[in-house]
């Protein structure tokens, strides 16, 4: 496939041009309430080429690989059509690489009766438990091998396989009703997903007691975020404010996001990165056939660094940092995050929740919204903390806020370090692209909470 794909991208009058051919197989399993909804396998073969002429783009998908000359071709007349300015792109040496798959537990060679009979098994547990009312079980895995090509020389080959299983339990009682869920994954290792049973009964569990637990008197508290929910709220409301392709074309983040501006207190550093090993998010070089990076995004409460594409870094002056993805051969990459960390400080959790006369320990994640610097968030569990200590459970709590000035109220981080690796990131109609988020505990004074 080298050789059709290197000769069908020369000899031709364009700035710059990519093919990308791709091979997967994937397979679903899904539960709605006590019923199996959905189980299957799919394998699916394709690819596409984009060109850059005069500052425009044209793409190219396809899912037959006769004729890639023609679909080069075809590319290149697109964006002869929308190109009327100079193409920028930022510098990279070309590469010449084949990465080997490493996958610990490739769920490729576990049949698929095994996976559905733990799948049943967590469906039993859940059923097993008095009040509830419904459920829902997603498992997915696939895997798929990428081959890429471009007009500077390059040629790369690499495999990538996600895994995830994601589970929410729904309870009731009388009018009353919660739900609890969790979600994890990896890349490459089927057997997080076997062991479960302890967490799935404990889901269940949870669910029920929410049902007789008080909401929070709605106000402003100081607030400790478990990792897990500290994780998502530096992925959704920081980390989409990173991607530079949002910056370039919005003039008001432009000048909000501008390097050098403080966000937070010495303690706060934040970094992405796909060079960081074995997440979700992991990976040798992105879908423009750039090697992955570990960028720092704030160091030290100042803001260092962003995200980008070879064309947002071209036309921002910038390097290129491996964040161009795509979520299949179907769309062409985009500027998305990877594996997203805070980074670790010095308190423990005892000392973070001690000198708390009255607050909220806000865990897991449920949903959430952003616009702009704005957020919304509603946590999976929640506690209140009372002279130092956790005391009674509550319903789900929503904090919301601007993120710039959560970020600086930001008082301390902990010792430990937690990793979501069931999550799923949607943007510019590409979901789930897989990633990771991490973060220690952290303490955020005068956040606003609500139980409604």
């Amino acid at each position: 496939m080298r050789d059709e794909m290197e000769k069908a991208l020369k000899g031709h009058d364009a700035d710059y041009i990519e093919m990308r051919i791709e091979e997967s197989q994937a397979t679903r399993i899904s539960y709605r309430g006590k019923e199996l909804e959905d189980i299957g396998r799919t394998a699916a073969t394709g690819g596409n080429v984009r060109a850059l002429v005069k500052g425009g783009w044209g793409f190219v998908s396809f899912n037959s690989l006769d004729n890639l000359r023609e679909k080069v071709e075809l590319a290149i007349s697109e964006a002869r059509i929308v190109g009327a300015e100079t193409s920028q792109l930022a510098p990279v040496e070309p590469v010449v690489d084949i990465v080997p798959p490493d996958f610990k537990m490739d769920p490729a060679t576990v049949p698929l009766a095994d996976k559905k009979n733990i799948l049943d098994q967590y469906n039993d547990i859940i059923w097993s438990t008095p009040q509830v009312q419904t459920s829902n079980i997603g498992y997915g895995d696939n895997r798929k091998k990428v081959m890429f090509a471009s007009s500077i020389g390059s040629y790369i080959e690499q495999s990538r396989c996600d895994v995830t299983l994601r589970l929410t339990v729904v309870a009731r009682a009388d009018s009353d009703v919660q739900q609890y869920g969790f979600s994890i994954g990896s890349n490459g290792d089927y057997s997080v997903v076997e062991n479960s049973h302890d967490k799935v009964k404990e889901a269940a569990q949870k669910a029920v007691q929410m049902v007789t637990a008080p909401n929070v008197k709605g106000g402003e508290y100081t607030v400790v975020l478990d990792p897990i929910l500290a994780g998502v709220f530096c992925h959704e409301a920081f980390g989409h404010l990173s991607e530079s392709d949002f910056v370039y074309e919005n003039p008001q983040m432009k000048e909000i996001m501008q390097m050098g501006r403080r966000f937070g207190s010495p303690i706060l550093n934040i970094a992405d990165g796909a060079a960081i090993p074995g997440l979700r998010g992991s990976f040798k070089y992105d879908d423009e056939g750039v090697r992955s990076t570990r960028s720092d995004l704030i160091r030290e409460g100042v803001l260092v660094g962003r995200l980008h594409s070879r064309e947002t870094a071209g036309k921002m002056g910038e390097k290129a940092t491996g964040n161009a993805r795509a979520i299949d051969y179907r769309f062409p990459p985009i500027v998305r995050m990877t594996n997203t960390i805070i980074e670790p400080g010095d308190t423990s959790f005892e000392d973070m929740i001690a000198d708390i006369q009255e607050g909220v320990y806000a865990k897991n994640w449920y949903g959430g919204m952003t616009s702009m610097e704005m957020f919304t968030f509603s946590a999976g569990e929640a506690y209140m903390i009372r002279n130092g200590k956790i005391a009674e459970q509550l319903r789900p709590v929503v904090l919301s806020g601007n993120v710039f000035t959560t970020l600086a109220n930001i008082d301390a981080i902990g010792n430990d370090l937690g990793m979501n690796q069931g999550g799923g990131c949607g943007k510019g109609g590409q979901s789930p692209l897989p990633v990771s988020n991490g973060s220690p505990h952290i303490r955020i004074n005068k956040c606003l909470v609500g139980g409604r």
